[in-house]
């Protein structure tokens, strides 16, 4: 599949202008809330990942680790 993608070449700026009036006409009703969509799932996901960093920080507080010098002596 790749050498027959080589073989043609990679799209030039003409052709992904066409490829985004195509996409433009047959999407572009449903266009804006597919964008709205994405935004929403993006801060979710960003709200997410936040939340994963406060508890792993919280965690690491809660339980400090133990110096390796300490480990060895017991």
């Amino acid at each position: 599949m790749s050498t027959l993608l080589f073989a043609f070449g990679f799209p030039g700026g003409m052709e992904l202008v066409i490829v985004l009036i195509i996409m433009l006409i047959l999407f572009g009703n449903r266009l804006p809330s597919v964008m709205r969509s994405l935004g929403a799932s993006a801060r979710e996901f960003k709200k997410g990942a936040e939340g994963i960093g406060e508890d792993i920080d919280e965690a690491s507080k809660a339980n400090p680790k133990e110096s390796p010098s300490k480990s060895l002596s017991d």
